[in-house]
């Protein structure tokens, strides 16, 4: 197994989101990899918690990495959220990502969960993607 390509996935699928003209033209440079402290309005993206397993076999080192991206949002009803969430899924799957170490044989959605934040007038859309890697 090998979790050496993590940094590299993370980086090229922040890059890809936050340079995706759709996804800026409905969230301007609202796209983190960390969220600013405090509360943020509007909508916004942001990469979230990833699970790794072992994908190696007889041609090298791998791994299955499932991603979670997030699509918040303090605008009623879910329509925006959607909306964005669209744009990032037709972002992602099969983008044909540069990674600074490794190789990405595979980027594909798996599943999504759209809910209301308990306590808030939050919407909140977490897509999940898998991702092959393998060591080059």
């Amino acid at each position: 197994m090998t979790y050496a390509i993590a940094a590299a996935l993370q980086k090229a699928v922040f890059e890809r989101l936050a340079s995706d003209a759709t996804i800026v033209g409905l969230v301007d440079d609202a796209v983190y990899d960390a969220i600013p402290h405090g509360m943020v309005r509007g909508t916004y993206v942001a990469l979230g918690p990833e699970d790794v397993r072992d994908a190696s076999d007889d041609t090298g080192y791998g791994a299955w990495h499932e991603l979670v991206v997030s699509v918040v949002t303090d605008e009623a009803g879910f329509a925006i959220a959607k909306q964005v969430a669209t744009a990032v899924s037709d972002a992602l799957v099969d983008a044909p990502l540069t990674l600074e170490r490794g190789a990405l044989v595979a980027l594909n959605f798996f599943r999504a969960r759209a809910r209301r934040v308990q306590d808030a007038d939050v919407r909140r859309i977490d897509l999940r993607f898998r991702a092959r890697v393998q060591d080059s």
